[in-house]
């Protein structure tokens, strides 16, 4: 038995419980990483620090918000996208959970959401993957588990929103070649739903004949957009990492998904971190070589070990990405996500 990511102390499911009486946002719209920092933490080992990260986040939760309006199986439609039934759409989706087994749910769900995987600066579909990977793990199916998907479904829903209508420039060989290949927003500036109504088009990528290469190719892509920024990442050094982790969790859930359902989720996959490239990425590339070579002969666990000594949570979720990944350059990506971001700790 794979024991990868094995959680025998409860810690996981204790913090996960701590955490559902919390938001998904904070501060009206930034976004609450803590689920997705601490599952990162125990599967690489580190569940005894769970408890000390969380004390040290706990200033940036608030409590979750009251509900607005209930959302059924007759009314979803309308109730798509509206933050205000971020509550509303958790309770929901919870009932849906208790009622039938989480796989059928989240393969019901997840076409319906995959049109707004931009959403919430991509932050919903990372929190989701991250829930899928805890089901999937040996004796993962807990209560606060599947709490935890419905804690992230129900953000998806709420702030489900596609991308503008784009069009298609020349293809693009591979991952690596489509991402440089995507065009930078004209205006660099503001959030992220700024940047993304900017965006007009995309190199054309990410076709699949069959459901096996849509896994290969959204691998592909990760691989891609976690080396990336070893080279890219000072432009936006918190947001660019999501061009890895979004299609990162797309993939994580691919297993738990019917296999119909992996070449659209690799589109959609593509279109965020093309997107993300598009908003934040610099002009200019830096050498990485310095910081592969800096990173030559560490192992993947003294690269997590950086990242949760570090202490801050995209550090934490991008160096889980890159651990993913395990090649000598995304080792090398993640402790350069180290040096670029503010420490915590």
């Amino acid at each position: 038995m794979d024991t990868t990511g094995m959680d025998t102390t409860g810690i996981l499911d204790e913090a996960l419980e701590r955490l559902h009486s919390s938001g998904p946002e904070r501060n009206g719209w930034l976004t609450n990483h803590a689920p997705m920092a601490v599952e990162a933490l125990v599967r690489h080992g580190h569940a005894p620090d769970v408890h000390r990260w969380l004390d040290g986040y706990a200033p940036k939760l608030e409590e979750a918000p009251a509900p607005y309006a209930p959302v059924t199986a007759g009314n979803w439609r309308e109730a798509l996208g509206d933050p205000a039934r971020i509550t509303d759409w958790t309770r929901f989706l919870a009932r849906e959970l208790a009622d039938r087994p989480w796989r059928e749910v989240l393969a019901e769900w997840w076409p319906r959401l995959l049109p707004g995987i931009a959403g919430g600066a991509t932050h919903p579909v990372i929190r989701t993957g991250h829930a899928v990977r805890t089901l999937l793990a040996p004796g993962g199916e807990t209560a606060p588990r599947r709490a935890e998907l419905a804690h992230a479904l129900g953000y998806w829903a709420a702030r489900h929103r596609a991308l503008p209508p784009l069009a298609p420039l020349a293809a693009a060989p591979t991952a690596a070649a489509a991402l440089d290949a995507v065009p930078p927003v004209p205006e660099q500036e503001g959030g992220i739903r700024e940047r993304l109504a900017q965006l007009t088009a995309f190199p054309e990528w990410g076709g699949a004949p069959d459901p096996d290469a849509a896994r290969e190719r959204l691998t592909e892509l990760v691989a891609a957009a976690t080396h990336r920024y070893a080279s890219h990442g000072h432009g936006e050094p918190i947001m660019l990492v999501h061009a890895a982790t979004a299609p990162n969790a797309v993939l994580r859930a691919l297993p738990a998904l019917p296999r119909a359902l992996w070449a659209p989720s690799l589109s959609a996959a593509w279109a965020a971190s093309a997107a993300v490239t598009a908003a934040y990425t610099p002009r200019e590339a830096a050498p990485y070589e310095a910081y592969a070579a800096g990173s030559a002969g560490l192992v993947p666990e003294e690269v997590f070990a950086r990242a949760a000594a570090h202490g801050d949570d995209h550090t934490i979720k991008f160096t889980d990405t890159a651990l993913d990944v395990g090649d000598p350059l995304a080792l090398a990506a993640a402790v350069r996500s180290v040096e670029l971001n503010p420490t915590v700790f």
